[in-house]
């Protein structure tokens, strides 16, 4: 390896950890403003925003329709993220939906599986033995499991798909700036559309809403998704995954404490198990074999 990859790697590696910890912060900071607007209104305008803050530098490229394709594709699965996700947040706390976000690793298996017949190995079913162990403590059961973490559920699939197919389009040396743009407009096109079909107020209620969704747009939209992308061409997806899977951990750091959320053991032991599965989920993409050799297997 040489030292630009090595320094390439440190820094993309310091930048996931920005975007673990950006992306938990959001689940408190946006279930806090839901009471100023609509949930599909504030997706719609966060991703505008982020849209037109990186138009600057999509002008100087001369093919400015390239990885438009892409982007539409990636941006139907990033919408069913943000759409659910924040939707969801009006029926569960933040630090539900951090840890059943979490769950997104242990989709991984189970898309592989569909998508390419790999049967999962037993870490991974135990892996996802725990996840399932984790939720029921978090959520109470069956009884206790609400819209909101259902919604959060199929935001964690989404996340799940949009993680494996962004890999493999940074890993094609994709223009990532383009593959942002796009991804951020489709993104805002589509929640527009549907809060229009909804009838939806598009008014945002006073500047603490709007400071939320300026502060979404810039810190764990436009910043932590570009690092994101860039970060994928050095640190191996293994390393990515183990790197997310702080982002529930400071999700629930952020609920429990800034958040004033109440700390329940009984669910704090069932966001431990989900982590747990998480962590377990990745190690078992590991092949020792090629870890000897420096190469570990893709997602």
């Amino acid at each position: 390896m040489s030292a630009a990859s090595k320094g390439g790697g440190f820094w993309s590696d310091i930048g996931l950890f920005y975007c673990a910890a950006i992306w938990g912060s959001t689940f408190i900071v946006t279930k806090g403003a839901l009471d100023a607007v609509d949930p599909f209104v504030m997706v719609g305008i966060r991703f505008l925003i982020s849209a037109a803050l990186l138009l600057p530098w999509v002008l100087r490229r001369r093919d400015r329709a390239r990885h438009l394709r892409e982007g539409f594709f990636l941006s139907l699965f990033l919408a069913s993220l943000y759409l659910t996700q924040t939707t969801g947040l009006l029926y569960t706390t933040a630090s539900n939906s951090g840890f059943i976000t979490g769950l997104f690793i242990i989709f991984v298996p189970v898309f592989m599986y569909l998508f390419r017949r790999q049967a999962p190995t037993r870490l991974q079913a135990l892996s996802a033995g725990l996840a399932l162990a984790g939720m029921w403590l978090l959520t109470g059961g069956v009884r206790g499991f609400n819209l909101g973490d259902a919604l959060t559920l199929v935001a964690a699939a989404s996340y799940a798909v949009h993680l494996i197919v962004t890999d493999k389009y940074v890993k094609a040396e994709a223009d990532t700036v383009l593959l942002a743009f796009h991804q951020f407009w489709l993104v805002s096109a589509l929640a527009f559309a549907l809060a229009l079909l909804r009838g939806a107020p598009f008014a945002v209620a006073g500047a603490a809403g709007w400071s939320v969704i300026v502060f979404l747009a810039v810190f764990p939209t436009l910043t932590a998704f570009f690092i994101q992308m860039l970060a994928q061409r050095y640190s191996e997806p293994f390393k990515v995954g183990i790197i997310f899977t702080l982002e529930p951990v400071f999700a629930a750091l952020f609920a429990w404490t800034l958040g004033g959320e109440a700390f329940v053991p009984v669910k704090a032991a069932g966001g431990l198990l989900i982590v747990s599965g998480m962590l377990i989920g990745e190690l078992a993409k590991l092949d020792l074999r090629k870890l000897i050799r420096k190469e570990v297997l893709p997602v």
